[in-house]
């Protein structure tokens, strides 16, 4: 019982600290940009739009519709992303019992960036006038679709029996869709340039209506994976363990490949091709607050949302009044501090 109430005491400890750190990470994000409020009224601001609380913080309503319309849906939108491909990332080394896979290993960001190629290259034309942008839209039936595909190679070989297959499924599918994405734009040379900072990852030009949009399908996600962490804790001793502990192995890792899939996706195209944060953040994670999977999958979401968030600040500021790619950002912070990973201890899983 006591040691019970001291496990409980220490995952508040975190899940409180990760909070703090996203509060953080948001107010600082939110803070920042070339126009509107200096940064240090825009905490305040915030404050004064709580209820029961009124400051005389100086900030005009043309200023705080800066903040409000511009920098918030980025922030927003960076730490959905962020949290998610931290999640997946996390659920996939655990359903593959391998520590270096990432939320793209079986496609998803193939099958997003041939989507993004497609609309931007020969569908563009077809789609105009349409309510909605075809870019996020082709991205997330492509990066599903090509999943689907990785998965039902894997399975026709045993896959859903043994995680091994559906990896190597995951490499050899990766490698027709980016052959195929290559032939495209080696005949559509005038949007290569379009399409590669797309690739880069961005949130640039971010908007609620983006927000809305991946919304649901994150929160779904979430909420499957979550349900889930138990199970990976089980995976860890390997499947066919599993199995002898009552666990529905391939119908299991069927449903949270689903969940990551569908929440990678649906974030990916939104906002490019983003690498790292579902690779680096779980074990950096797992340095500070254990391997147990009931605690790194909530600690995942809070740590990537802050990390993303926090990513993007000097993507704005570094090339300013232009903008460095978050993708670029992100490889730069995250390349380092893996190799420092591999190079000094060893990586759980």
């Amino acid at each position: 019982m006591t040691l019970d109430r001291a496990e409980r005491g220490r995952d508040a400890t975190w899940y409180v600290a990760a909070a703090l750190l996203l509060l953080g990470a948001v107010v600082v994000g939110a803070s920042i940009g070339p126009a509107g409020p200096p940064a240090w009224k825009v905490p305040l601001e915030m404050l004064n739009r709580l209820p029961l609380i009124s400051i005389d913080t100086g900030v005009t309503a043309a200023e705080w519709n800066i903040v409000w319309r511009i920098r918030m849906p980025r922030v927003v939108l960076g730490g959905l992303v962020g949290g998610m491909l931290a999640m997946a990332g996390a659920s996939y080394q655990g359903v593959f019992r391998n520590p270096l896979v990432d939320p793209y290993l079986l496609g998803a960001a193939a099958g997003a960036g041939l989507g993004a190629t497609l609309a931007l290259t020969t569908g563009r034309s077809l789609t105009d006038g349409w309510p909605i942008d075809p870019v996020p839209t082709a991205s997330f039936i492509v990066a599903v679709l090509t999943v689907g595909v990785t998965y039902s190679v894997g399975a026709s070989f045993g896959g859903t029996r043994s995680g091994v297959t559906l990896v190597l499924a995951g490499v050899a599918v990766v490698s027709f869709v980016t052959a195929v994405q290559t032939f495209i734009l080696q005949r559509n040379l005038d949007q290569v340039r379009e399409v590669f900072q797309w690739i880069l990852g961005r949130l640039s030009g971010a908007t609620w209506s983006n927000v809305l949009m991946i919304l649901p399908y994150v929160a779904i996600s979430c909420v499957v994976l979550m349900l889930h962490r138990r199970h990976l804790d089980v995976f860890r001793v390997g499947d066919d363990e599993a199995a002898t502990l009552g666990v529905s192995v391939g119908r299991t890792r069927l449903v949270i490949v689903i969940a990551a899939t569908l929440g990678t996706a649906a974030v990916v195209s939104v906002s490019g091709l983003i690498g790292f944060v579902g690779l680096v953040v779980p074990h950096a994670i797992r340095l500070i607050a254990g391997s147990g999977y009931r605690r790194l999958l909530p600690l995942s979401l809070m740590g990537g949302a802050s990390f993303l968030i926090l990513a993007d600040i000097p993507g704005r500021m570094l090339t300013s009044p232009a903008e460095t790619p978050i993708g670029v950002v992100t490889a730069f912070i995250g390349a380092p501090f893996f190799i420092y990973l591999l190079r000094t201890r060893p990586i759980a899983r």
